[in-house]
């Protein structure tokens, strides 16, 4: 029986066709199925929708400054300890950690499940192979397969914690140990740690959120030209990824070189001593627990003044490096929904004198 549409005609999606062999084959092609009233037409989409296989280009994201900065950081100097990336669904935050394979091809991607078990993600110990042959068997998890790598994890706050604590963990350390029955393995997991999260399906606890080095807060962009631009470029890549993407080719290889020359530089970039006494003196005064703040706002401020291409850190990017690192370490009372002042940052550094060039120290990255 010959399958139709309500209209009577044949139904396109089950049409066969010859090809150059003369073979008949099914068509390969799919449609979309469009309902205007009574009626239903297909609409044919390319036989191979290169959209579900390469990811949208990185350089090719409207808006989004922040994120952006945040990840690329990153990619520079993985010293800095990850990124979270926190915002409302729909503001390209998994696309845009995807893309970055695209940038940098020696950095995979490696997605964690949801889902994903203690033994998934740390891996695992034959043991019963341990008995029978004396030797130890070990089956990789994913800490594994992101070493030197990107490991990424969407919605991370449904994690359960102790999952979210070994990650940070490993991350910290670089080095993923695996124990059981009195048996043991470590090997190498150097990677960067990406996470991202809609704040409106919870948040994590504040001991987790002070483990990632960075964060980023983002929402849907409020210019109209620029929801007008994400609008084109969106349907332009759904069309035809692959035309989409050349593109945007010399802007990626761009992006490419300015991060490659920014890790040349890392090592060479001095900041003064007395930039340390601000950097103190503004997680007191905003009232941040602990140190981790400070260590991570002098990698990122040494960072940030590699990415613009100088040599020595000043005040500005030390502000720079604040706005990413201190927003999630921020103490706050039960309940307390306020935000990271951006304005209240710059008054501390403004009250607190510092002189430049005085007692450099080169290397910190």
């Amino acid at each position: 029986m010959k399958s139709e549409t309500k209209s009577g005609k044949p139904d396109p999606r089950n049409q066969r066709y010859e090809n150059k062999n003369g073979k008949t084959e099914a068509r390969s092609a799919t449609y979309r199925e469009v309902n205007a009233g009574h009626r239903t037409s297909y609409t044919e989409l390319p036989a191979s929708n290169p959209a579900t296989h390469a990811p949208f280009p990185f350089t090719a994201i409207v808006g989004q400054e922040k994120m952006k900065k945040a990840l690329l950081l990153n990619m520079i100097n993985p010293k800095i300890g990850g990124v979270l990336i926190k915002g409302e669904k729909g503001t390209a935050k998994s696309t845009m950690v995807r893309a970055l394979s695209e940038v940098f091809p020696d950095r995979e991607v490696v997605e964690l499940p949801i889902g994903a078990t203690e033994d998934k993600v740390s891996g695992t110990l034959d043991i019963e192979h341990a008995i029978k042959h004396g030797e130890k068997k070990f089956e990789p998890g994913v800490l594994a397969r992101a070493d030197k790598h990107i490991l990424y994890v969407d919605e991370v706050n449904l994690l359960e914690d102790h999952i979210v604590d070994l990650l940070l963990d490993v991350a910290a350390m670089g080095v993923n140990v695996v124990e059981r029955e009195g048996i043991s393995h470590a090997h190498p997991s150097r990677f960067v740690l990406i996470g991202t999260m809609n704040p409106e399906e919870g948040d994590l606890r504040p001991q987790l959120l002070d483990r990632f080095g960075l964060t980023a807060d983002v929402s849907g962009e409020q210019s109209i030209e620029l929801r007008t631009e994400i609008i084109k470029r969106r349907l332009a890549f759904e069309a035809d990824a692959e035309a989409f993407a050349r593109q945007f080719e010399p802007q990626q290889k761009e992006l490419a070189e300015q991060v490659r020359k920014a890790r040349e530089l890392l090592p060479d970039v001095a900041i003064d001593e007395k930039l340390y006494e601000l950097i103190a003196y503004i997680s007191t005064t905003l009232g941040v627990d602990g140190h981790r703040a400070d260590i991570i706002m002098v990698k990122t401020a040494v960072t940030l003044t590699a990415w613009h291409g100088r040599k020595d850190v000043d005040t500005d990017g030390i502000y720079e490096a604040a706005e990413l690192v201190l927003p999630h370490r921020m103490r706050r009372l039960p309940f307390d929904e306020s935000e990271f002042c951006a304005e209240k940052l710059k008054a501390i550094i403004e009250q607190k004198e510092v002189p430049n060039n005085q007692g450099l120290r080169r290397g910190l990255s």
